[in-house]
Order: C-alpha cells, then sequence, then structure tokens
C-alpha cells in the first residue's frame, strides 16, 4: 500500500514524540540503498573491525555510490511529510551527516539508555540544551530501515517532560552505564541486554519495517539494542534547521572548552 500522509503523523509526533512514515521508500530506491549499505558495512568493519554499529557521515566516503542517498534526500513524498510534520524549513539528508546503522559483526550489545546531547556529550552546559528542549527547530532525528528493524527502544512521551522519580532512580550517575556485558558468552549478553532495554519505566520498542522511516524527538529517553543475527541497514540522518546547525557548532564548541577546563556534566535533573 502506497505511504500517505495523514493528521495522525502530526499528533503522533506531537503526543510521542515520534512518527513512522510506513513503506514511504519506493521499492527501486530501497534495492539501490541496500546494494550501497552493503559496501558500507564492508568499509565499516575493514576500518574498525566486526562489531562497529555505523558509518557515518557516508559523504566522508567516495568510493560509495552517492547517489542513492541523494535519491533518498531528494525523495519528494518523503520531504513533504517531514514539512508537514514539522516546517518547510526542515530539510534531512546532508551527506555530511547522514549514517548507516548496522548490526554487529560477533557479540550483541546495546547502547546506554539516553536523551541526545544531554547525556553523551560531555562537557555540554545543560542549560543550552534546556533552553531549546521543546522547540521543533531542534533537536530531530530520524531512523530510516532498510531491513526490518526492532532494534530502537523509547519511552513515548518522554520528550515533553523532565525525568521522572523512577528514571531518576534507575539513573542516578553520570554518565549513564550501560549493561556489564564484560567477560559474558552470547546469550547472556543478549538477555542482559534485553533485561536492560525493559528495566527503564514506560520503554516500548519500535519496530520498522523495510522501507519505513521513523521522525523523532532526539530529546525522547531512547537507545539501540543490536543482535548480529538480525541484519540491519538504517539511514541515520539529522533533521536540520539554520538555527540547529548553528546551536550545534556553539554547543560543541562550548563543551570542548569545558572539558578542557575540567568540567563534567550537570545535574541531568536540573534539565528537561
Amino acid at each position: 500500500m502506497a505511504f500517505a500522509f495523514t493528521d495522525q503523523h502530526i499528533d503522533q509526533y506531537h503526543t510521542q514524540g515520534y512518527t513512522v512514515f510506513r513503506q514511504i521508500l519506493p521499492p527501486a530506491l530501497l534495492g539501490e540503498l541496500r546494494r550501497v549499505a552493503a559496501q558500507a558495512r564492508q568499509i565499516a568493519r575493514q576500518q574498525r573491525g566486526a562489531q562497529t554499529q555505523r558509518l557515518q557521515p557516508v559523504g566522508k566516503y567516495p568510493e560509495l555510490d552517492q547517489q542513492p542517498f541523494r535519491d533518498y534526500a531528494e525523495l519528494a513524498p518523503l520531504n513533504d511529510a517531514i514539512q508537514r510534520t514539522l516546517t518547510a524549513r526542515h530539510t534531512h539528508g546532508n551527506p555530511q551527516m547522514l549514517g548507516i546503522l548496522l548490526e554487529p559483526g560477533e557479540l550483541p550489545w546495546c547502547t546506554q539508555w539516553h536523551r541526545d546531547w544531554r547525556d553523551n556529550v560531555t562537557g555540554l552546559d545543560l542549560a543550552m540544551w534546556d533552553a531549546h528542549f521543546s522547540d521543533v527547530d531542534y533537536f530531530n532525528q530520524t531512523n530510516c530501515a532498510l531491513y526490518d528493524d526492532a532494534c530502537t527502544w523509547v519511552v513515548p512521551g518522554s520528550h515533553l517532560r523532565r525525568d521522572l522519580p523512577g528514571e531518576a532512580a534507575r539513573f542516578p550517575q553520570r554518565p549513564i552505564p550501560g549493561p556489564a556485558l564484560e567477560g559474558k558468552s552470547y546469550e547472556e549478553r543478549e538477555q542482559l541486554c534485553l533485561e536492560y532495554c525493559r528495566s527503564l519505566p514506560g520503554a516500548v520498542r519500535l519496530h520498522l519495517g523495510a522501507g519505513d522511516f521513523c521522525l523523532y524527538r532526539n530529546t525522547l529517553w531512547h537507545l539501540g539494542n543490536y543482535l548480529p543475527y538480525q541484519q540491519r541497514a538504517t539511514l541515520h540522518d539529522a533533521v536540520d534547521t539554520p538555527e540547529f546547525l548553528a546551536w550545534r557548532s556553539v554547543a560543541l564548541e562550548a563543551a570542548q572548552k569545558r572539558r578542557e577546563a575540567g568540567q563534567g556534566m550537570s545535574n541531568p535533573n536540573q534539565a528537561r
């Protein structure tokens, strides 16, 4: 069934923090993106080993055929859906930002639960993050699945609020620790990662089919959980505005200065 945009996409994005444009990639483009993603997997593993989970940005690798990425960035129904959900000023598909998320080659693994920028940029002045927490011109992110993908977990609606008491109690330390996987068997790692995903109150798994595109707020609580036996090639990107581009540059420079001055993360529960 061809993709059709509805008001439900707008409502879900604003209330849940994400929405999915189902089967928005045409089959021919899906096939071309799969072809170049297979090349990207080889490059990533040759450069950084079998466990690497991404190649980013794709524009850094001239040996990759860039035409499928350009076709993806220019896909009219996708740009229309993004801009109807957000604004006409939002763009995606910049080759200097766009990446491909991959399955690990050997062992199960997952990221920490996090809210982007707050929890994964050491030295960030959290007042800068908090000032734009709810502004749709900032902090939009995408996953576009080239194969069925159930790796991403989210806490719906968490983009609208500060941490709940149960969330703060679950992760009182910063940086947030992931599951203890060192020395564990394959099956133990698999189970520990799944237990960790389920441990945050309200967590749900996001299921994407091949050709589905998820637009989400990266201020949501979210993580990625990866299994070698589940093939993954998911395009990962930011949705930009001029304001967000400028903010990122300033925020990263300021965070670097704070790290050099020996200043770590602020108390995350002072921010959203």
